[in-house]
């Protein structure tokens, strides 16, 4: 029995020491780079724990907090200036499912490289603060530390290799640990996914009316000009291989252009965005038969005459005929491909154009082998040119992903959520009805009736369309997620078309006196941000109170309030019963001069108000994950233990 006590005090005692301790997922260190005598690079290297993120300076508004390095700026007068922003190594780009947008992240690994001009030769080191969150699959944190980089033990590096050294510190540092087999699979699933995705793309063109009556033309002309069928054979699968290596020459030049990097931040600028909507734009009217995107007819001849010439010679002429004859097919699909993947940096291009040329070189090479099947080919024929029309629509739709990415840079607030769900529904609609053939478009054949496969499609393209209809109303979308923009206080309607703020028990609470210091809070609750002021207050209206410690970009905590905290139970307790004081542990509002302080418990020297909040929750509770909530007395003495977030409202409110 004494054993079996012991063990279980061992096992409370660990769980409960899982439960509440300061996550620390990212270790720093710090470097300095001597370039010159005036010039130096600081270095800032991040260690990144497994399965959590990093995230990157440069995020969209309404996502996780972006990493910043803030400088003494007492300090940084007169005595040195910042070159531009800090360079970042290579980044991951892609939705993610807790902030429900596409987010700039690190794993594993991360470098910061900051350029300065140093103004005063006897400056001996600069202080900085670092400030930044990292999230895994569940939660999130929010820290800052504070580095020191010591000017006179700077490390010598040659001049003018300054951004050599930030783009392959990356690559540096990685190759210092033991790589994680997570890492290396996550790259290669990366370019996977960019290979299948053109695949699949290669796919749809070879279904248009440039490329697919092509197949039987050329697959017999190589089956009945070769002398016997093993020739045949190989002529073909040489003319496939040549198709690959045209457009996979075309990614290699596209990679060796633009670099792994630069690609990918041009692509975040304003001026790209632009760009790709102008050209989906004209490549989705194109596809719906408002013009046709062709190359010069003298091109097209030179290629020709090429293609006679017999031999391997000959083979590669026929092979960019192909490239050249069904361009205006290929192009829209393939430079909207290449430069999506021109986006991700390094071999992607290459990749993307491996596995688009592919999907179309595999059918010669396959029916070269077995030509009975070209008996199985469906007859050319108007349904050609309706999968044309299909991928302008798609090209269309996409276009305005690109436009509200310029829209939300640049706070126009023109295309927001309703507009653009408004304009999906708009083209998705009109989309389903020409399948159904109510609407007709340049180069349709006549249509008597419309066939079972088409109809299907119609289903699909038109449940599509219904499925967004609720968007306008507020509903999340969940199979689109990332490409409407996000809910925004600008918005004609922030709430739905036709709703207002969400209206609870508390309905009119806003046109009543506020007490001094204190907000309205979610669902219009009367909320304090002020620790001290909330608790002063608290003793004066003899309640207790809810500490909540919370953040700006904290997801969890915001389903708590829009999930748990409407219940009507837990409402009533927070709007009566107790006095709500919320501490945003990310608000980088700066404390006043004179309450600003250097902490013994860590060392930092705290400057804001989140740091404070968040000092505060880790020395009394050794945790700094949110949401935390504490029920105090009026002098700020616990009444039962903390909980963090707790989705079932009836567990939440017995706690209460």
């Amino acid at each position: 029995m004494k054993h079996f006590l012991t063990l279980f005090l061992l096992f409370f005692s660990i769980s409960f020491a899982s439960r509440a301790q300061v996550l620390d997922p990212v270790q720093w260190t710090v470097e300095t780079q001597k370039l010159s005598d005036n010039e130096f690079n600081l270095v800032y290297k991040a260690k990144i724990d497994l399965h959590w993120h990093l995230y990157s300076q440069n995020l969209p508004e309404g996502g996780a907090l972006p990493t910043e390095f803030v400088y003494d700026s007492v300090q940084q007068v007169n005595n040195y200036q910042l070159i531009g922003k800090a360079i970042e190594s290579k980044s991951v780009t892609e939705y993610d499912k807790v902030f429900e947008m596409d987010l700039t992240y690190f794993e594993s690994n991360a470098t910061f490289t900051q350029k300065i001009k140093l103004l005063n030769p006897s400056l001996k080191s600069i202080n900085a603060e670092i400030s930044y969150q990292a999230c895994d699959d569940q939660r999130c944190i929010y820290k800052f530390k504070n580095v020191e980089f010591d000017l006179t033990n700077a490390k010598p590096v040659e001049a003018g290799n300054d951004e050599v050294v930030a783009d392959t510190t990356h690559v540096n540092t990685s190759n210092t640990e033991e790589p994680t087999l997570e890492s290396e699979n996550s790259g290669d699933k990366g370019l996977l996914g960019i290979f299948f995705t053109s695949f699949f793309l290669g796919f749809l063109v070879l279904l248009t009316p440039c490329v697919f009556p092509m197949i039987p033309m050329t697959v017999s002309f190589f089956t009945k000009q070769s002398k016997d069928k093993a020739s045949g054979i190989k002529n073909a699968v040489v003319y496939g291989v040549f198709i690959i290596a045209i457009y996979t020459l075309l990614g290699t030049a596209v990679s060796a252009v633009f670099g792994s990097n630069a690609m990918y931040e041009f692509s975040t600028g304003v001026f790209f965005n632009i760009l790709m909507f102008i050209i989906l734009i004209v490549f989705a009217f194109s596809f719906l038969g408002a013009f046709e995107i062709m190359l010069p007819n003298s091109w097209v001849n030179k290629v020709d005459k090429g293609a006679s010439k017999g031999g391997l010679i000959g083979i590669f002429f026929m092979a960019l005929a192909l490239a050249v004859v069904s361009f205006s097919c290929t192009f829209p699909i393939a430079g909207t491909a290449l430069l999506d993947a021109a986006t991700k940096g390094g071999i992607a291009p290459i990749i993307s154009m491996l596995g688009f040329s592919s999907a179309i070189a595999l059918p010669f090479a396959l029916f070269a082998f077995f030509p009975s099947w070209l008996n199985s080919l469906p007859k050319s024929g108007g349904w050609l040119n309706t999968v044309k029309v299909v991928l302008g629509f798609l090209e269309l739709a996409f276009a305005f992903k690109f436009l509200s990415m310029v829209d939300l840079v640049l706070e126009w607030h023109i295309l927001e959520r309703e507009v653009f769900l408004a304009i999906w529904i708009a083209i998705f609609g009109t989309l389903g009805l020409y399948l159904l053939g109510k609407i007709k478009l340049p180069h349709d054949s006549p249509l008597d009736y419309i066939s079972v496969g088409r109809l299907s499609m119609a289903i699909i393209v038109l449940a599509f369309t219904f499925y967004l209809i609720p968007g306008l109303w507020g509903a999340p979308l969940k199979l689109v997620s990332g490409f409407p923009p996000p809910m925004s206080s600008n918005s004609e309607s922030p709430y739905g078309v036709g709703y207002m703020k969400k209206q609870t028990a508390v309905s009119g609470k806003a046109s009543k006196e506020l007490p001094v210091g204190a907000y309205l809070g979610p669902h219009d609750l009367i909320a304090f941000h002020d620790y001290e002021v909330g608790l002063a207050y608290a003793k004066s209206v003899n309640k207790p109170v809810m500490v909540d410690f919370t953040g700006i970009t904290c997801v969890n905590c915001r389903k708590m309030e829009e999930h748990v905290w409407i219940d009507s139970r837990v409402f009533n307790l927070l709007d009566n019963e107790l006095i709500l004081i919320s501490l945003y542990v990310d608000n980088r509002d700066k404390l006043p001069v004179d309450e600003q302080y250097e902490s013994e418990f860590s060392g930092n020297y705290i400057k804001t108000y989140g740091q404070k909040w968040l000092e505060l929750q880790q020395i009394k509770y050794n945790t700094n994950a949110q949401p935390l909530y504490v029920i105090q007395d009026t002098n700020g003495n616990d009444l039962i233990h903390s909980v963090g977030y707790t989705p079932d409202s009836d567990e939440y409110y017995e706690w209460l």
